[in-house]
């Protein structure tokens, strides 16, 4: 999603935060996959799904692994870190399962987050709890990295 450096990014869910990258160590020569996301952070929903968002500027204060979280908690802002750093800033949102720290393939997004950010956006309630299930069970058995790795 496009936006100015500097805006909000909260919490679509009350949740858990899952994970926290505070340094940006995204080189463009090696363009490492587990490195693109630069600042980012990561909530599991009481719904059992992972919400993540990424090149942000700033993480706020007292956002860490465990910290308990409510919807429109911010959790950071904006901005364009990582592989973000030669493009508008935006923020990458992704939903998907939770999945072992090192499957960043998975974290960074398995179902498409567009309709459920409109539905909120209008006040709407979807939710991707059943889009995200039948995703897993159709993505089968976790071999690595499919695509752009």
């Amino acid at each position: 999603m496009f936006a100015n450096v500097g805006c909000r990014f909260v919490s679509p869910v009350d949740g858990r935060v899952d994970e926290v990258t505070r340094v940006d160590s995204w080189n463009p020569r090696t363009n490492a996959a587990p490195d693109r996301g630069g600042l980012s952070v990561s909530v599991v929903g009481v719904d059992g799904v992972r919400y993540y968002g990424s090149h942000l500027s700033a993480i706020d204060a007292g956002i860490r692994p465990g910290v308990q979280v409510r919807a429109g908690q911010a959790l950071g802002r904006t901005g364009k870190t990582g592989s973000a750093r030669f493009t508008l800033p935006h923020l990458h949102f992704a939903i998907s399962w939770p999945s072992v720290a090192n499957a960043w393939w998975i974290r960074r997004g398995s179902v498409p987050p567009q309709a459920f950010l409109n539905s909120w956006h209008d006040g709407g309630q979807a939710s991707p709890v059943t889009l995200v299930a039948r995703t897993r069970r159709s993505y089968g058995v976790d071999r690595g990295c499919r695509s752009y790795c």
